[in-house]
């Protein structure tokens, strides 16, 4: 997965939109939040082993919403001037340091 070049479509479709003066990190990450409430909603009153076997439709919805969740991290990396990929990578290696025997 190329980062670079998901933000650069995410951009053009922001650009073409008109929804740059929409995209403050304030904005972006309530938005994310928005979706991340979508996901959750799939898997409410779900039992355990029901969550992990979701049916066709329920899978790809929350498919659905996990792309929704990552777009918006990725243009509120691009607006807060972040590197998704070193902040991903940074935070990987400070749980390995963290709960690693």
């Amino acid at each position: 997965m190329n980062l670079d070049e998901l933000t650069a479509r995410l951009h053009a479709i922001r650009d073409r939109n008109d929804w740059r003066q929409f995209h403050s990190p304030k904005n972006l990450a309530m938005a994310a939040s928005v979706e991340m409430a979508e996901l959750v909603e799939i898997f409410q009153w779900l039992t355990e082993e029901q969550s992990r076997q979701l049916p066709p439709e329920k899978l790809e919805h929350a498919g659905q919403e996990v792309g929704d969740i990552v777009l918006y991290l990725l243009l509120l990396c691009a607006e807060l001037g972040l590197d998704m990929e070193q902040v991903v990578r940074a935070k990987l290696a400070d749980s390995e340091r963290r709960f690693s025997s």
